[in-house]
């Protein structure tokens, strides 16, 4: 306590009639309502002492907290010298608390960012987005991962400054937004509902993080399936997407890497060619498939568990994988 002693006496010089009544007790006028207008003597804030540390108690407007999180409103410098010196002896406990701070900064930013826009699960069930995504098949218990907006330049633009410099031909799009492991908000993928072009436009936020949607859900210690679009990994459990044709992912030993069913797509066939010389487990799709993607094989009658069963058969990897790429192929 001898240290939150101090620095409070080192802040006492911004508290108005700051007055130390004993070792454990010190009283002042409250910083967060101002005490009195009225009777500027009057002086209701208190700190005092409580399993070996200061704790601060106003008695006009009931604010309550401890000696960091007054120093942290009172004065950021002085809070950021005092933690210094309270984790002096272990940096890396320091560094762990500011880390989760920024974390709930950006948590606090990546809430209001999305304040402005709707899930599609708030949208009236006649609303032609939500139409859209039953037309999808996309079932009512995943439309809270998906946004509308009926202005995506000006939205986007809320996001990135001057993404897009003119909103002329603004229109409204489904969004799907990227988060990573810690629920923050590091991309959004704006899918159109008519037919503007292109069909997929996907913004980065944070530049540094890999654009891999699925990151706040996924369970890396089961196997991972690795599809392309965000919407086609809702249909498969513990299933993220890449938002491109290369679905390579770090995690090789869990992941299972699963292709549009596209044969006559050089693309599509070349990079398949590389995740089986990587070593990647690959789906190769049966010849009785003839949907593009798991999407349409949904909307086509099949389940969710006909897909599973379906991928379960046809994962490949080495030497097998390469004869049924052979077989499949029509490049």
């Amino acid at each position: 306590m001898y240290l939150e002693q101090k620095y409070l006496l080192l802040a006492s010089p911004q508290l108005g009639l700051f007055k130390k009544k004993s070792n454990t007790l010190y009283n002042f006028r409250c910083p967060y309502c101002g005490d009195s207008q009225k009777h500027k003597m009057k002086a209701r804030g208190y700190f005092f002492a409580k399993d070996n540390s200061l704790i601060y108690k106003c008695h006009n407007c009931g604010v309550g907290a401890n000696l960091p999180n007054f120093l942290k409103k009172l004065d950021p410098k002085l809070y950021n010298e005092f933690m210094t010196e309270k984790f002096r002896e272990q940096p890396e406990r320091f560094a762990e608390i500011k880390l989760k701070e920024e974390t709930k900064k950006l948590l606090k930013e990546t809430t209001s960012k999305l304040r402005s826009v709707k899930k599609i699960s708030q949208l009236p069930i006649e609303h032609s987005a939500r139409k859209f995504c039953d037309m999808r098949m996309i079932t009512n218990n995943k439309h809270y991962l998906i946004y509308y907006t009926d202005q995506f330049y000006k939205f986007i633009n809320t996001l990135v400054e001057n993404k897009f410099p003119s909103i002329e031909k603004d229109h409204p799009r489904l969004l799907i937004p990227f988060f990573d492991e810690k629920n923050i908000l590091f991309a959004i993928q704006g899918r159109s509902l008519g037919n503007e072009s292109p069909k997929y436009i996907t913004i980065k936020i944070n530049e540094d993080k890999d654009k891999l949607y699925g990151l706040e859900r996924v369970d890396w210690n089961k196997t991972v399936y690795v599809v392309e679009g965000p919407l086609d990994s809702l249909f498969l459990d513990n299933a993220i997407a890449t938002a491109q044709s290369d679905l390579r992912v770090a995690n090789k030993e869990v992941a299972v890497l699963v292709p549009d069913n596209e044969p006559r797509n050089k693309e599509v066939v070349k990079q398949i060619e590389k995740y089986i010389n990587e070593k990647y487990n690959v789906v190769i799709w049966p010849s009785d498939i003839k949907q593009k993607d798991i999407n349409e094989m949904i909307m086509s009658g099949k389940t969710e568990r006909d897909i599973k069963d379906i991928i379960a058969r046809n994962t490949f990897n080495g030497l097998l994988a390469k004869t049924k790429l052979s077989q499949w192929k029509k490049v």
